[in-house]
């Protein structure tokens, strides 16, 4: 389920990758009350920033970062998170074929344009959208891959995509 962002509200949590900054907006459907927007990671290309205007609200996101806590030390597969609506039509299309992607498997930005219509030359529409995922690690951009299994285009650099990767058993090598 989305909701409509309104109030930013936001807050940071320390995690494995570094701090990532958390910011969304209350929901009252949404477990702990927030829905998420974005998640950013230190260095992230197109990371959120906060902005005036925007309240810190940290018990807000306790929910949120006891979920990302459970998932780095690989007892969470899922995240469960409500999300705040965001991108175009043909983005939330390329993102709810992210989502769909099961814990620990890979796929290839072919598979997901073949799963959202846009195959052949649709390929790059869709590594764009991917690349413009606000949220990192709990929409799952990470397990998008080349075609030749490569590690390619993770906003947030290749060592963390591939820790990610390795963290969820998809990467062995």
């Amino acid at each position: 389920m989305t909701v409509t962002l309104r109030t930013t509200l936001y807050a940071t949590v320390d995690s494995p990758l570094g701090e990532v900054l958390l910011a969304g907006a209350e929901s009252a459907t949404a477990r702990g009350g927030v829905a998420l927007a974005s998640l950013s990671l230190p260095g992230q290309k197109g990371a959120a920033v906060v902005r005036d205007g925007w309240v810190r609200a940290p018990g807000a996101f306790a929910a949120i970062a006891e979920r990302l806590g459970a998932y780095f030390e690989g007892a969470l597969t899922e995240f469960g998170i409500e999300y705040a609506a965001g991108g175009t039509e043909f983005q939330r299309r390329v993102w709810a074929a992210v989502d769909a992607v099961p814990y620990g498997v890979t796929v290839t930005y072919g598979q997901i344009a073949a799963r959202v219509g846009a195959s052949g030359a649709g390929v790059r529409a869709v590594g764009t959208a991917i690349g413009r995922n606000p949220l990192l690690v709990v929409r799952p951009c990470h397990r998008v891959i080349g075609a030749d299994g490569a590690l390619r285009g993770y906003a947030a650099g290749l060592e963390r995509k591939e820790r990610l990767l390795r963290l969820e058993g998809a990467l062995t090598s």
